[in-house]
């Protein structure tokens, strides 16, 4: 009897970095010699995106988009399959396998049917319509499952159903919802779609979950209402059976909150669950993801220092882990790893977790980061400070599981790193794939500017440097502030002074005791 084949090995990781002169294509660590390997010398382009399963790249050039076969191709690296010219582009974007590009052009009529799905190897139009404003809750305009079985399109009061492998015969049947203002249709599998119909003539705003096929869609799966609610967030879990809500209300009515407050809601397909999420901390939701398994999912919440906790599907708290200034969670794709961070208008701060065995691996800081992300195997989690929301300090960081460094490259201007997609099931167990953590140089990316330390030197850490200028004025509530924004941030309210500041503390502190001695001593005499 023949032996079983070997498994196939896991695909090499590989990162997209974008540049003002184009992007290229890098392997993915480890690297060898501490340096990453270029697999696609930089290709002129404005933008850049990757199918969902990673198999298809779409590039927006000046006057035409390109697609690139990325997956696949025996190890012969990116492979240009098709390119077609489109005019007063406005936006584009891939369909999840990478089977379509959908494209908004700029009307040049008001009857001109300006959102145009195209077959991405050839650059056939497969369907056309008009829709006169692109917003983030209409684009894009036809949204796919997973395996782009099932597509859907928003429309004026009902939602328009399409067969996703067959266009031709058009829209396949409609669901009627007055007032229907967002959807989110499940991914894996696409076998539901959730709407939300806002607030109108004192009836409350209300999200209702459907089923995708027409004879399935006589009642309503599941319905949530909210009182006071502007707008919602909908995230789908994997398998299609659980939905959170962040609903979202302009004005606070317990006036704790300028920018309003929200509430956290989770409704199941089969009917198990509708309602709150119970939170511990009262306070906006920052984030909230579910993990790979589509079992559990973390938020987190609260006013600063905010607060995170995992949930089971029946909403049970699993793992509390802890307070501080976080307001984003990235679960690892194996869903053994998190990271909890602190980004945004946030000093950065990182907390690595091992949710299997319930403990913190380490943290650290990543200052300024615009993206973050776990590799695809779950090794490594890479951020990115990137234009243009941030014109300086430009680069991209890899960090292994525990939070320790691995890489560090700066740029003069960098507008997109990210990594290529692949399946988490096409790599191993997550025990086997990580390695023993060597001691890997960290990589300079531009001619004498190197990474900025974390600690002053020792130079700038003498007690009396020279010509040291006299400190600025501080007044007296400012050493209060300082003492709050500590206890914001996490920190103790020592780290948050200077140098300057802890030996003028130290010195009134010895003023005071030599006038109390005094005093003791002249009293004495008497």
């Amino acid at each position: 009897m023949a032996s079983p084949a070997p498994p196939p090995p896991p695909p090499q990781l590989e990162i997209l970095v974008r540049e003002p002169d184009g992007f290229s294509i890098w392997d993915g660590p480890p690297f060898s010699g501490g340096q990453p390997r270029v697999k696609l010398l930089r290709t002129p382009c404005r933008s850049a995106q990757f199918s969902d399963d990673g198999t298809r790249l779409m590039v927006l050039k000046d006057t035409a988009i390109g697609v690139y076969d990325c997956g696949g191709c025996g190890g012969t690296g990116f492979r240009e399959i098709g390119s077609f010219e489109v005019n007063n582009l406005v936006a584009a974007t891939l369909s999840p396998r990478g089977t379509y590009v959908q494209t908004f052009q700029k009307p040049a009529s008001p009857q001109e049917k300006n959102v145009v799905l195209w077959k991405a190897d050839t650059g056939d139009s497969v369907y056309q319509l008009h829709q006169k404003n692109m917003t983030k809750s209409s684009w894009p305009s036809i949204r796919f499952s997973s395996d782009e079985a099932v597509a859907c399109r928003l429309a004026t009061n009902e939602i328009q159903f399409f067969e996703g492998s067959n266009f031709s015969k058009g829209i396949a049947h409609r669901l009627r919802i007055p007032g229907v203002a967002g959807i989110e249709l499940s991914k894996a599998p696409g076998s539901h779609v959730a709407t939300f119909v806002p607030e109108s003539k004192g009836i409350p705003a209300s999200v209702q979950i459907y089923a995708s096929k027409s004879d399935l869609q006589t009642q309503v799966v599941a319905r949530r209402s909210f009182f006071r609610c502007s707008s919602v967030l909908m995230s789908w879990n994997n398998g299609s059976t659980g939905l959170l809500v962040v609903a979202h209300s302009d004005v606070d009515k317990t006036n704790q909150s300028y920018y309003g407050e929200s509430k956290l809601n989770y409704l199941t397909v089969d009917g198990t669950h509708d309602g709150l999420v119970t939170l511990r901390k009262d306070g906006p939701i920052h984030d909230v993801q579910w993990s790979h398994s589509g079992s559990e999912f973390a938020v987190v919440y609260g006013f600063m220092p905010a607060k995170a906790t995992i949930f089971d599907k029946k909403c049970n708290p699993l793992l509390e882990l802890g307070t501080g200034p976080y307001n984003t969670i990235r679960w690892n794709p194996k869903g053994k790893y998190l990271c909890l961070a602190g980004f945004g208008n946030l000093p950065g701060h990182m907390a690595f977790w091992d949710y299997a065995e319930k403990k913190q691996l380490g943290t650290t800081k990543a200052e300024w980061s615009v993206t973050s992300e776990w590799s695809p195997d779950g090794c490594y989690f890479m951020t990115a400070t990137t234009a243009p929301r941030l014109q300086v300090d430009n680069g991209i960081k890899i960090f292994h599981h525990n939070g320790e460094l691995y890489f560090e490259k700066m740029f003069d201007k960098l507008y997109q790193a990210e990594w290529k997609p692949e399946s988490p099931d096409k790599f191993g167990d997550i025990a086997q794939l990580i390695k023993p953590l060597d001691n890997v140089k960290i990589e300079e990316g531009k001619q004498g500017q190197g990474v900025k330390p974390s600690q002053p030197s020792a130079r700038s850490t003498s007690s009396n440097p020279p010509g040291q200028k006299p400190a600025a004025y501080r007044p007296p509530h400012a050493n209060t502030a300082a003492v709050i924004q500590a206890e914001l941030f996490g920190e103790s309210p020592a780290e948050t002074m200077s140098k300057n500041a802890l030996k003028n503390k130290k010195k009134r502190e010895k003023q005071r005791e030599k006038k109390a001695a005094e005093a003791a001593s002249a009293a004495g005499s008497s």
